[in-house]
């Protein structure tokens, strides 16, 4: 586990780095409680002033859930247990009292997007590629809370358009629609500018940053269902269309949906 998640921190800014390159640096169970972990107690670890999280490499910021994990799911629990894990994670990240920076190169899909997302700031390299490609992939779904903050994030269409289209956005259009606030040539530049903008940040009133970060994520969930969609994440991961999925995932190879 602490080869998977690299952490440090120096001279008041905290790197998260999501360490498993050779697959896309896709998270395990323990790596997301890892990083919720740090996010919901800096001040136990190391009290940094800001947080870079970062994937390592240059291939994929991270490539979403390790997929055989989801093998084990045996029970319609397992799925609305897996979404609530989710959720608790990228709560941490929107709770948490000082600013995040995603340092995003390459792909960047799944719950490692969800995890971007719950960011404060974003920025990325021309190679980063954004999305959701879950009906194309598994045919599963994300939690009613999840696609209430993408909708805030992107706006309703764009979601739709995102997921039915299974597409992956291109840099530039990823910041034209407001998810990158900056793209750099190459994952040094990245990694280079994360940290001055991480210094920067650092260097500034830290109550103004909770307040102003609390603030908008009062604003923002005002509009997130505290609950429901409980039926639609169990019609998804319950059916033989995820089990077909995963499988052919994993199987390297087309996957045939049968819409049951």
């Amino acid at each position: 586990m602490d080869d998977e998640i690299l952490y440090a921190v120096d001279d008041g800014i905290g790197t998260i780095t999501l360490n498993r390159p050779k697959a896309r640096n896709a998270l395990t169970f323990a790596m997301y409680e890892r990083v919720a972990a740090i996010c919901a107690d800096p001040a136990a670890h190391g009290a940094p002033r800001v947080l870079i999280i970062t994937g390592a490499g240059d291939r994929a910021f991270a490539a979403g859930t390790d997929i055989a994990q989801f093998r084990s799911f045996a029970s319609p629990q397992d799925a609305l247990d897996y979404e609530d894990k989710i959720e608790r994670v990228l709560a941490a990240i929107e709770c948490c009292p000082i600013p995040l920076v995603a340092a995003i190169a390459g792909a960047v899909t799944g719950g490692g997007a969800s995890i971007a997302c719950a960011c404060d700031i974003r920025i990325a390299t021309a190679s980063a590629r954004f999305g959701f490609p879950i009906a194309r992939t598994l045919g599963n779904c994300l939690s009613m809370a999840n696609y209430a903050r993408l909708a805030a994030l992107l706006g309703p269409a764009r979601v739709k358009d995102i997921v039915f289209t299974a597409r992956l956005i291109e840099a530039e259009e990823g910041q034209r629609i407001g998810l990158y606030s900056e793209i750099l040539a190459d994952h040094a530049a990245l990694m280079s500018r994360a940290r001055e903008l991480a210094e920067t940040i650092a260097g500034h009133a830290p109550l103004t940053m909770r307040a102003t970060k609390e603030a908008l994520r009062r604003i923002v969930n005002a509009s997130v269902p505290a609950e429901g969609g409980e039926d639609l994440v169990v019609m998804c991961y319950d059916s033989a269309d995820f089990r077909e999925g995963m499988e052919a995932f994993l199987g390297k190879r087309p996957p045939q949906w049968q819409g049951r």
